[in-house]
């Protein structure tokens, strides 16, 4: 088997340690908390969560994620092959789910029968099928999802879950990927990888060793008395539903090819100028509210869009024009009417903000910069950000970095970013707002300016988000730039000059 492009038995029995990793155990976790969510590949950099903008003009998915499930023997190369099809599939944004994540939280009774080896891993009743089918549904959805990570060498789950994004591409792999009809279902295409059982014995060897401290008589046992049996039983014959069959794992490139071809056929690529071309020539909607122009404020816009204005006036009239937007959106907050006692003893009818938070969440870059006027009048805000850039091939927005408070869902937000054209970014904002059960009506997206392109296709996906900038342009030009506009942003407030190798939301005004 030296000439298949797989490790030949002999490479493999070469490498192999005939003694335990020394104590203390390595520890090895299903999905390890540290680990950014990326693959790393010889030529580029995938990002393995995240969101595609691929909602329709009433917020919900253009097409449900497209799921591909592995399946195969233990140490096959499931894995090997999920990287691959991620390397080649040269999509975005692509979720890699393991069925490891899934194993039972065992009592103490089968916690010291998987300390002697006397637990049997390999059979179904091993792993939580509910809580997977459960994921598997609202990632096929597009939704957010907590997943187990569990440590394989103290055989529980981890106290801290990992969240997950929904993405174009589920890419799901597991022993038992194919064992149960709900979970069937849900695959749209079923890959079984068939590797030789000598080949995948000795894997399994190098892998429990070196990475999870075990010996090797204990391996052996393992393997022989619930391994070997399982796959037999419940492995093998699941072959009989895949729709391919690789061979050789991760080296069988005709089979990769094939498979990439078919994914790539079902997946539908959407751009946000059509969906918001819809809304052309419509009236304004009332969740916009815009702040009343008054000489002082057009005096101002004056000043910010003037291309000759130094960096310091823009600067300083930007902030200015951030605390009045502030200000203004905080008006439209439930205020409760209370009662209070004033010095000289009368009392005054007065309102107060009751019992809820606040949280301020800008969209990076731009919108960070007015996180001061924020915190400059809402005392102790907690601040969150979202990094959203846009992809030059696509010309759709890709989320890449997230940072929420805590238990953000019954607080208010104000999302904050500096200009919204035509409104990809701030619609994939909102949706991850969503994805952490933030309600919509309490969302407040806020914007020094923003495109009328942009107000309509945010308003028409998510009705109940309260809009609020301090202008409305009419225009946006084939660059997707706003017209008159303000420039880009970000690079007149930073002095920088607009970056060669990506860009930001309001680097396109997006």
């Amino acid at each position: 088997r030296s000439g298949s492009g797989e490790d030949s038995l002999d490479t493999l029995l070469s490498r192999l340690p005939l003694t335990p990793a020394p104590s203390p155990r390595k520890r090895t976790m299903s999905q390890s908390k540290t680990e950014p969510p990326l693959l790393r590949t010889s030529k580029r950099t995938i990002y393995t969560a995240g969101r595609p903008p691929w909602y329709t003009e009433t917020g919900t998915p253009f097409k449900e994620a497209f799921v591909i499930g592995l399946s195969g023997g233990s140490a096959s190369g499931k894995t090997t092959v999920a990287n691959k099809i991620i390397e080649a599939l040269d999509v975005p944004w692509v979720v890699l789910l393991s069925m490891d994540c899934f194993y039972k939280v065992l009592n103490k009774e089968q916690q010291e029968l998987a300390a002697h080896n006397e637990y049997n891993f390999d059979h179904p009743d091993a792993f939580d099928f509910d809580l997977l089918i459960s994921v598997l549904r609202k990632l096929k959805k597009g939704k957010s999802v907590k997943v187990p990570v569990y440590d394989f060498t103290t055989h529980s789950r981890r106290k801290d879950w990992k969240t997950i994004y929904g993405a174009n591409v589920v890419v799901f792999e597991g022993i038992l990927s194919f064992s149960n009809k709900e979970l069937l279902k849900l695959l749209d295409m079923k890959v079984f990888v068939d590797t030789d059982s000598d080949i995948r014995l000795v894997r399994r060897l190098q892998r429990d060793i070196m990475e999870r401290g075990r010996d090797i008589v204990g391996v052996i046992k393992q393997y022989n008395k619930f391994v070997k049996p399982a796959f037999e039983q419940y492995i093998e014959p699941t072959v009989q539903v895949a729709d391919i069959v690789v061979p050789r794992g991760g080296e069988n490139f005709v089979a990769l090819d094939l498979i990439v071809q078919h994914v790539h056929s079902q997946l539908e690529k959407v751009r946000w100028a059509a969906l918001a071309s819809a809304h052309q020539g419509q009236p304004l909607p009332k969740s916009l509210s815009v702040l009343e122009s008054t000489p002082q404020v057009r005096g101002m816009h004056t000043i910010i869009r003037n291309k000759d204005t130094t960096r310091d006036e823009f600067i300083f009239y930007s902030k200015r024009l951030m605390r009045l937007l502030i200000e203004h959106a905080l008006s439209f907050l439930p205020l409760n009417p209370v009662t209070v006692e004033t010095p000289q003893g009368t009392v005054y009818e007065g309102k107060r903000f009751h019992r809820q938070r606040i949280t301020g969440v800008s969209i990076l870059r731009a919108g960070e910069t007015m996180e001061q006027a924020l915190t400059a009048v809402c005392k102790d805000i907690r601040l969150g950000k979202i990094l959203i850039q846009t992809n030059h091939d696509t010309g759709e927005p890709e989320l890449h970095y997230l940072r929420l408070p805590k238990e953000i869902s019954e607080d208010y937000v104000i999302l904050m970013d500096s200009t919204v054209s035509t409104g990809a970014a701030a619609m994939m904002a909102v949706r991850v707002l969503l994805d952490h059960d933030v309600h919509e009506e309490k969302i407040f997206l806020l914007s020094l300016l923003m495109a009328e392109m942009g107000v309509h296709s945010v308003a028409y996906a998510f009705p109940r988000v309260r809009i609020i900038t301090t202008a409305v342009d009419k225009r946006v030009n084939e660059e997707f730039h706003i017209i008159p506009g303000i420039g880009n942003f970000g690079d007149r407030y930073f002095g920088t000059d607009a970056p060669s190798a990506w860009c930001e939301s309001e680097s396109t005004d997006y």
